[in-house]
């Protein structure tokens, strides 16, 4: 009975310093995973800065589609504007063409009649 006994506080030995080795690689493990757990802190850091400018950026383009659509729209009326005053223009210059063969006309006239008179005095 007492071999027994040593022969199973020998294997009680043995499975005690199995389990100290597998503790240790435990240790290891769990020192090596704080490590990677310290680095994943460290990219969620950066990404959540990278993700306070994108949101910056995000503004920021958001302003300038709005500047942009209010310029197109201002761009718009500008080329009508543009449209409507050629379209007066044209007709300014048929008026004044129109005026300028008139005057012509009466200038021919006047000429005629100065010669008239020269001629009845």
């Amino acid at each position: 009975m007492e071999q027994q006994f040593k022969l199973i506080v020998s294997e009680l030995q043995k499975v005690n310093q199995r389990l100290d080795t597998v503790d240790k690689r435990l240790d290891t493990v769990d020192k090596r995973l704080d490590t990677v757990d310290k680095r994943l802190d460290a990219v969620d850091k950066r990404l959540d800065t990278v993700d306070k400018r994108l949101d910056a950026v995000d503004k920021r383009l958001d302003s300038v589609d709005k500047r942009l659509d209010r310029l197109e729209s201002e761009q718009q009326l500008i080329k009508q504007a543009v449209l409507e005053t050629n379209e007066r223009v044209k007709r300014l210059e048929g008026i004044q063409e129109s005026q300028h063969r008139l005057i012509e006309l009466l200038s021919a006239r006047s000429i005629q009649h100065e010669a008239e008179l020269k001629r009845i005095q």
